[in-house]
């Protein structure tokens, strides 16, 4: 477990075996969430460049027989339960 202490400005330092992990970089906004557990530090989604669905529809190809609107919309279903347990 890596430990960091909290600075008389309140301020941590993230150990560089974790910023290099996650690609983070000086100055980089990060989404700090207060939880019941604890802090949640995740990047900022704004720091990912924006695509349009022209530039992504596609890029994972299904070899397959297309799947009907009745198998998606049971499978989203399913995959809402799974979520809840």
């Amino acid at each position: 477990m890596l430990q960091s202490k909290l600075s008389t400005k309140g301020q941590i330092i993230i150990p560089e075996s974790v910023r290099a992990a996650h690609n983070w970089q000086a100055r980089q906004n990060l989404q700090i969430i207060d939880t019941p557990d604890g802090i949640l530090v995740k990047s900022d989604s704004a720091n990912f460049k924006q695509t349009s669905i022209e530039q992504v529809a596609g890029c994972l190809r299904y070899k397959g027989k297309a799947k009907s609107i009745a198998e998606m919309t049971q499978a989203i279903a399913q995959g809402a339960m799974e979520k809840k347990e």
